[in-house]
């Protein structure tokens, strides 16, 4: 495709041959629903802890997150079944994974079955599946009971990318992609799940971050499917996946540091983090733009799907590329409602974007380039040039 004729190419909603689309989404999420406020109480009372204080330094977080409701898969029965997860300096991995092993099953299954029904054609058609998660550890992996759960056939290719975080969403997008351009004919399911028990811990004054992640963080899955040449009038792709790159910052490894020990996973974030991302991001956009023939100018010309890593991630983007208050929307309503879901989130920012984005054109508004990004350890910086084709 000649450089005119991408430039030009946000005037048609056909996907270009041999160019990997989206074709469908899916999402589903564990039945415990937690309002951000009365999180404070219940996580205090279920960790039988009364350090004012640090119930204080919550109950300013929980603000500060933006996040409104999430789903979880703790609760009531599994502290009850497990107490000692709510006891500091227990070894407890190992009831953790039996927990987040079959819960992110269950939920990938659902997340799963959601996207193909939207699809509209048989499982049997899936050829290939990309599975994400950073909440589970086993052999076999979460990729073989997934297609299991699903009726795949013994022959469908897997890929399994497993702790990469809040970056595995786009990352995995991008495997699929290449999977999908590198096989004519393919259709690709990618699959996404999470849930924060593998890190639940009661709160300490010596872990400050935790209490980061209790006010932030939330479980679900999410999928989507993946091929190039949709067929005409069985399927409806929703974006066009022009180009993917993906770059790490070098000696940036302990930004984000996260350790699988014997009482579950441990994070440490570093404070620099959004204010490296500021620093780093607009030459990682410009690369990817600039694939497209264009230029920093056309920044609010274009739609961003930016994975919300937090509030202060997206000011800051916000502040970098001198956006419009409204570009970054879909990223803030999928913090809102489902929290930071790690490599889900993507997938719940896609869906919020497609109803953007048909608001835009209602209005004429251009809508039609865009980023799919996601940052997570490395730092990782993972991004997808993309063209909206949902009508």
């Amino acid at each position: 495709m000649g450089h005119e004729q991408i430039v030009q190419g946000g005037l048609t909603t056909k996907a270009n041959p041999g160019k990997a689309t989206i074709l469908a989404l899916g999402k589903a999420f564990p039945h415990q629903l937690v309002m951000q406020e009365f999180l404070v109480d219940g996580y205090f009372k279920n960790t039988n802890c009364d350090d004012l204080e640090l119930k204080q330094k919550l109950t300013r977080l929980c603000k500060t997150t933006t996040v409104k409701t999430r789903y979880v898969v703790m609760s009531d029965e599994i502290l009850k079944k497990y107490p000692e997860l709510a006891i500091e300096g227990l070894p407890t991995v190992k009831q953790r994974l039996d927990i987040c092993n079959d819960a992110v099953t269950r939920m990938a299954i659902d997340a799963s079955r959601a996207c193909i029904k939207k699809w509209g054609r048989p499982v049997s058609d899936i050829t290939h599946l990309v599975y994400v998660s950073s909440s589970e550890a086993r052999l076999p992996g979460g990729d073989l009971y997934l297609a299991g759960g699903l009726g795949l056939s013994p022959e469908t290719r897997r890929v399994m990318l497993y702790f990469a975080g809040c970056s595995g969403g786009v990352a995995g997008l991008r495997v699929a992609k290449d999977i999908a351009e590198n096989n004519p004919g393919s259709r690709v399911l990618l699959a996404t799940s999470e849930t924060t028990i593998i890190g639940f811990k009661p709160p300490s004054a010596d872990r400050p971050y935790d209490l980061v992640g209790v006010a932030l963080f939330g479980d679900g899955a999410g999928a989507m499917i993946v091929g190039t040449d949709p067929l005409p009038v069985t399927e409806s792709p929703l974006f066009e996946l022009h180009t993917a790159i993906q770059n790490f910052l070098p000696n940036t490894e302990k930004i984000i540091d996260g350790r699988l020990t014997e009482e579950g996973i441990s994070f440490k974030l570093s404070r620099e983090l959004p204010q490296i991302i500021e620093d780093n991001i607009e030459g990682f956009c410009h690369k990817l733009i600039g694939n497209a023939g264009l230029t920093d100018k056309d920044y609010n010309k274009m739609f961003w799907a930016v994975h919300p890593g937090g509030p202060a991630i997206l000011n800051r983007m916000e502040k970098r590329f001198d956006l419009l208050p409204d570009k970054l929307n879909a990223s803030r309503r999928a913090l809102k409602d489902y929290g930071n879901a790690s490599s889900n989130t993507i997938a719940y920012v896609l869906e919020y974007m497609i109803e953007d984005c048909r608001k835009m054109k209602e209005g004429s508004e251009n809508c039609d380039w865009g980023l799919i990004l996601a940052f997570g350890p490395g730092i990782t910086f993972e991004g997808i040039l993309a063209r909206n084709l949902a009508m």
